[in-house]
Order: structure tokens, then C-alpha cells, then sequence
């Protein structure tokens, strides 16, 4: 096998474990992550499923990381390129729940499974997660500023759309409730409307 191949390889296989233990957080929570459960799903051995990334601590982080790129490229990415203000910020809520609806991972939103699982601890995990809500949470808020909000009024929204997400991400994985996205689409413009954008 040439150096180049080894290395293709060797990428690959990381990509396999970070997959896999992503779809285990996001069902069991990171803390619920076992090495010899993944080790058994890939057919590896422990210590080849840990060496890539030094510690299970290292690859718990790899996986945190590769859901919020997927979480970026589905739900920010497909409506980054429009112009900012009120469309936009309707077309990213729209693309939210979407995500939400039909989640690319098992156990749901990956970051709502951390919140819950996570905001009563401590630790490098827990400080990630609680990093990663503050960056979307001012997110949500420069795009409701960009729709014309001011400042407070915009990170009041982004805490009303936050909360809606989460309920609805609830209410689609534990009551399998059908009717949860299109709910979740109707309340978020509501609230569009009550703010004025």
C-alpha cells in the first residue's frame, strides 16, 4: 500500500469512528459512549478506535465538532449566500426545523441531547456545549438585528425561537408527533410577526 493510500485510509477510518460515535451520542448522550461498544459496531479493536484521536476525551470533542459542521451545512449554509434581513432570517428558521423533522441523526438534535445530558455538570464537554449555545444563540440574534430588530429585542427572539426548536425537537423524538414540525414553522413566524419582522 502507497504512503498516499495508507493515509486515505487511515482518514477514512477516522471518519468512520467520528461518525458512528456522533450517531451513539446523539441516542445515549456523549457521556453514554462506550470505546468497546463502538470498537464492537466497527469491528475494530479498542485501542484502534481510540488511537486516532489520543483519548476517548479526543474523540468524544472530534465527534461534538463533526455534528456542528453538520448542523452548519444543513441548516446555515443552504440560506448563507441571501442577502441579510427578514427573508433570510424566515428561510433559516424554515431550514431549522427542517432539520429538525428529518435530523441526520438518530437520537435527534445532537446539541439539544449535549444541553440536556450536560448543563448540570462539569467539565470540558460540558463548557463546549454551553460555548456552542452562546455562538448560535448570538447568531439567531445578528440575524433578527440584520431583519431590523435592535439589540434586545433581537436576542429576546433568538431565545423565543431557541425554545420553540427545542420543544419541537421533544415532541418529535419522544412523542413521534408528525404534526410537531409544521407547528414549530407556524409558531416561529408567529412570533416573527409579534416582534414585527
Amino acid at each position: 500500500m502507497s504512503p498516499r493510500s495508507s493515509v486515505h485510509e487511515a482518514a477514512r477510518t477516522k471518519e468512520r469512528i467520528v461518525a458512528a460515535t456522533v450517531d451513539r451520542a446523539s441516542e445515549l448522550g456523549l457521556e453514554g459512549v462506550t470505546v468497546r461498544e463502538l470498537a464492537a459496531d466497527l469491528g475494530m479493536s479498542k485501542s484502534g478506535v481510540v488511537a486516532p484521536f489520543a483519548s476517548r476525551a479526543g474523540l468524544l470533542d472530534a465527534a461534538f465538532d463533526a455534528a456542528v459542521a453538520t448542523f452548519r451545512a444543513v441548516v446555515i449554509a443552504p440560506v448563507a449566500a441571501r442577502p441579510a434581513g427578514r427573508e433570510r432570517f424566515a428561510a433559516l428558521l424554515d431550514s431549522w426545523v427542517a432539520y429538525l423533522v428529518d435530523c441526520p441523526f438518530p437520537g435527534g438534535c445532537f446539541l439539544t441531547t449535549a444541553s440536556v445530558e450536560l448543563d448540570h455538570r462539569d467539565g470540558p464537554l460540558r463548557d463546549k456545549t454551553a460555548a456552542t449555545t452562546r455562538r448560535w444563540l448570538d447568531y439567531l440574534a445578528a440575524e433578527a438585528a440584520a431583519a431590523g430588530l435592535p439589540p434586545r429585542r433581537a436576542r429576546d427572539l433568538a431565545s423565543v425561537v431557541n425554545g420553540i426548536a427545542m420543544s419541537a425537537n421533544q415532541e418529535i423524538q419522544l412523542l413521534a408527533d408528525p404534526q410537531a414540525g409544521p407547528r414549530a414553522r407556524r409558531a416561529m413566524r408567529a412570533v416573527l410577526r409579534a416582534y414585527g419582522i
